[in-house]
């Protein structure tokens, strides 16, 4: 699986994470004595991956001091510096566009575990050669992407506030709820319109009516976003050693 890159989303302010994010970022934050950083770093290892960015704001410099004392795990983790602003999942991956040289970049935000099985997502993206693939399982929340019978973005819904995005009017859409990973191809990030801080849901629904998104459904596999302060109990369980 060559001709891959990560990157992992660590510049949030980890506000549902108080008040370990009051003095730490999230990304530092630890399960199973290891921090969520290292965590995915690793988890990315597993399917060869070992070139990584790294985008920070939030307490920026903690971030670095710890992959700088790890060596980066082991991983050339390259750092995308948002200490400035942070930008949101769009605009963060949008300044780290100059970062990539790989066809093929696998995204995954820090507060994120799963044993999800990247090798047949990463191979299901490359046949079926979307712009974008986006992990989904059947779980329980308030927003779902919305995808057609062949699993193709159609659109967006809140039900809790009944708000939709509906990016193909002719589809029978189904919800999926958003794993918080994606593989995209690189010729995404000409397609970004977008300029500064926007999230990465207004991207994929303003492409959706023309380019090719996916969904790639995991919904077997053990998942859990560290969102939390109460969550990390719950994921040492979930991923116990």
């Amino acid at each position: 699986m060559n001709n891959l890159q990560g990157m992992i989303f660590a510049a949030g302010l980890g506000t549902r994470f108080k008040p370990w994010t009051d003095k730490h970022p999230k990304a530092l934050a630890v399960v199973h004595g290891k921090s969520l950083l290292q965590h995915n770093v690793e988890y990315l290892q597993q399917y060869g991956i070992t070139n990584v960015v790294v985008n920070v704001h939030h307490f920026a410099d903690q971030i670095v001091d710890a992959i700088e004392k790890n060596n980066g795990w082991g991983s050339h983790i390259t750092i995308s510096d948002e200490t400035d602003e942070v930008l949101e999942t769009g605009g963060g991956l949008k300044k780290a566009a100059p970062l990539f040289t790989a066809d093929t970049i696998v995204v995954i935000n820090v507060d994120i575990l799963t044993n999800l099985d990247l090798g047949k997502l990463i191979a299901f993206h490359r046949q079926t050669n979307p712009v974008s693939t986006l992990a989904v399982t059947n779980r329980t929340t308030s927003r779902y992407f919305l995808f057609d019978e062949a699993s193709t973005l159609c659109g967006w819904r809140n039900i809790k506030t009944g708000e939709e995005k509906i990016a193909r009017t002719n589809a029978t859409c189904l919800p999926k709820a958003f794993s918080g990973i994606h593989v995209i191809s690189k010729q995404l990030f000409s397609l970004i319109s977008q300029e500064g801080k926007f999230s990465m849901v207004d991207v994929y629904l303003d492409l959706a009516r023309t380019q090719t998104i996916k969904g790639f459904d995991h919904s077997g596999s053990r998942f859990i976003d560290v969102g939390k302060p109460d969550s990390v109990a719950e994921a040492e369980l979930l991923f116990s050693k």
